[in-house]
């Protein structure tokens, strides 16, 4: 019996993860590595970390499974998106340090780009907004800011990569240069209609593109784990941005099927098939997947800055809770919010309003709310922005939610979950497997190998745990709605 090793490289962690056939976590291994902040406002990796973390747990989770080189039909890739390195293809040596999607050192880069390119362009080009967020501002940043590296780079001698593609390299020996679809659409230098490195964007922000890596689809081949890192050699054969895997790993195959992951921030996304969405609501247009030669498949996407991290807050800085878990047992000790909404706007506000000058607050106190209510707000908080975002897709794509595919570290809250459903008027559907940006990795690796032999296939495997149903009325959910609304409006442009 064979197994497929998924690869899921974080923002604060490198995993490991080997499933079975049925989709069920073989093995597990997990490692932290270091956040460095040289500035205010920036953010960065060590590449060679990141490398060696990976390939540590992946050594470590085949360890831990008893298997070897032989045992594994392939290798899956899922990663942060968004964040950027830059290597000597002569050394495999990283530059500089990679620059995080959380980095916010090329604004004024965006800001010039806003000006004198147009967002409107960029967005009909890319699907994407004019944000330092994304890889191409980072690119333009690094070869403006190191010296002699834009000429390196026009030689070939220089090798651009997000974190799929550093590691690919890193596994191959250097014989691959490649990413896929999902992440290059992630990059602002991607053309999402003409699936191509777009050269106005190129031209505009200088960037050779001999340092670019070849786009593949999802699923296919992009080349072999050479033989010193597991003994044997292993094929590569599935790569996808974070999101965009999880999306894949929920079997949300047909259009108009979204997953949301509740994480730090929460992420929706909502495939939408062949079909490109151009936004008018502040949500992202971009590529979910291609499996083989198929036609590619796209995606609406809407970010929520701040979801388990106002958990955080309450335990870190109000103290309220001394652990996470404590939330759900707190907020359950009163029926409703009492009037309390709390709007955690911390670093602004993300999809749909895009407001960098929001600010947090806490309105509708009276003499009775309690810390039970503060609790039971911020629980809600999270519900509020995820319906913001769904109602912001069915706006954009004219689509009913038929449900709502959940993963991440807050779904374990059935509070949380229940309310979700109450306020979406939708069913939430919470997997057996809640790792599923892993398991969405190994579906696209198995699925080259033969290993799965169809979406069918895949989707039959995938296994509901838990299914929450709507349980309130429409005019309390109006009124909530309408409230949170109101609170939104009130926390909006503070800071300007």
């Amino acid at each position: 019996m064979k197994f497929i090793l998924a690869l899921d490289q974080g923002t604060t962690s490198s995993r490991s993860i080997i499933f079975d056939h049925d989709g069920r976590i073989h093995a597990m291994a997990q490692q932290e590595f270091k956040q460095h902040y040289p500035q205010p406002g920036w953010v960065e990796h060590d590449p060679e970390e990141i490398w060696e973390t990976q390939l540590a747990t992946a050594k470590a989770a085949l360890q831990k499974a008893k298997l070897n080189a032989s045992d594994i039909a392939a290798i899956g890739i899922t990663n942060q998106r968004e964040t950027t390195v830059l290597w000597d293809r002569q050394t495999g040596q990283a530059v500089h340090n990679a620059i995080v999607w959380q980095d916010r050192r090329t604004a004024p880069i965006c800001d010039d780009i806003r000006k004198n390119f147009g967002a409107k362009e960029i967005s009909q080009k890319t699907g994407l907004v004019p944000d330092p967020y994304f890889s191409g501002t980072k690119i333009k940043w690094l070869l403006d800011n190191i010296s002699g590296l834009r000429s390196r780079a026009q030689n070939g001698e220089i090798a651009f990569g997000t974190i799929d593609s550093w590691l690919l390299w890193k596994l191959t020996g250097g014989k691959s240069h490649a990413t896929d679809c999902s992440n290059a659409s992630r990059t602002l230098i991607y053309n999402i209609h003409q699936l191509n490195w777009d050269r106005d964007l190129l031209s505009y922000l200088d960037i050779p593109a001999a340092i670019l890596p070849n786009v593949q689809a999802s699923s296919g081949a992009f080349g072999m784990a050479s033989v010193e890192w597991f003994g044997a050699e292993i094929p590569i054969t599935g790569i996808a941005g974070d999101q965009q895997a999880a999306l894949f790993g929920q079997a949300c195959f047909k259009p108009g099927m979204l997953k949301n992951t509740y994480g730090t921030g929460c992420f929706m996304l909502m495939q939408t098939g062949e079909r490109i969405f151009h936004s008018k609501n502040g949500l992202l247009t971009t590529i979910a997947w291609q499996i083989g030669n198929e036609k590619v498949q796209y995606a609406l996407e809407g970010s929520v800055f701040i979801a388990g991290a106002v958990v955080q807050w309450l335990r870190d800085e109000l103290k309220l809770i001394s652990s996470s878990a404590e939330i759900e047992p707190l907020a359950a000790q009163v029926q409703d919010n009492g009037g309390v909404y709390l709007v955690p706007a911390f670093v602004g506000l993300g999809s749909p309003y895009w407001d960098a000058d929001a600010r947090g607050a806490i309105v509708g106190l009276t003499r009775g709310a309690n810390r039970h209510h503060i609790a039971r707000a911020a629980l809600e908080s999270i519900a509020y922005q995820s319906r913001d975002l769904a109602e912001a897709m069915k706006d954009d794509a004219n689509i009913s939610l038929a449900e709502l595919r959940v993963d991440g570290g807050a779904v374990v809250n059935n509070l949380l979950m229940q309310f979700q459903s109450d306020i979406l008027n939708t069913p939430v559907i919470r997997p057996a497997v809640t790792e599923t940006t892993a398991l969405g990795a190994a579906y696209l690796a198995g699925l080259a190998v033969g290993y799965w032999s169809s979406l069918e296939d895949v989707a039959h495997h995938w296994q509901m745990e838990k299914r929450f149903d709507p349980q309130m009325n429409e005019a309390t959910r109006a009124q909530l709605y309408q409230h949170w609304q109101k609170a939104v409006g009130r926390a909006r442009g503070w800071a300007n």
